[in-house]
């Protein structure tokens, strides 16, 4: 993937419909291309369907779901980065988690941190 010509498309999934809108906006907003996923059920229907250079999973999905759901991404594509915007402990499959109560700032940085992570 060129950065220069393609966005990094991200794989975004809450529970909580108005939050996934308002937060997939404002990765839009800074510039990235954002597919919304609604529940676990989004999430693992859109992981075989796309290549995603990141999957961010929000604090609305369950504890099972932020269990489960990073195995999902890396087996589809091993070199999918994965967020999890929940600070309940670390996963080996997660490759940042933070509470998403920092703020947009925060958030924003680890994606721009996780991207510069994706191989080109």
């Amino acid at each position: 993937m060129s950065k220069n010509t393609l966005k990094p498309k991200i794989l975004y999934g809450e529970n909580d419909a108005a939050l996934l809108t308002q937060q997939a906006a404002m990765l839009e907003r800074a510039g990235y291309a954002v597919e919304k996923a609604e529940g676990r059920r989004g999430v693992e229907q859109a992981l075989p369907r796309e290549r995603y250079d990141l999957v961010i999973l929000g604090h609305t999905l369950t504890k099972s779901d932020r269990h489960h759901l990073p195995y999902m991404a890396k087996k589809a594509n091993q070199e999918t980065r994965v967020l999890v915007l929940h600070a309940s402990g670390r996963h080996h499959a997660v490759d940042a988690a933070i509470d998403s109560r920092q703020g947009e700032q925060a958030v924003l940085q680890a994606v721009e941190e996780l991207l510069a992570a994706v191989p080109a």
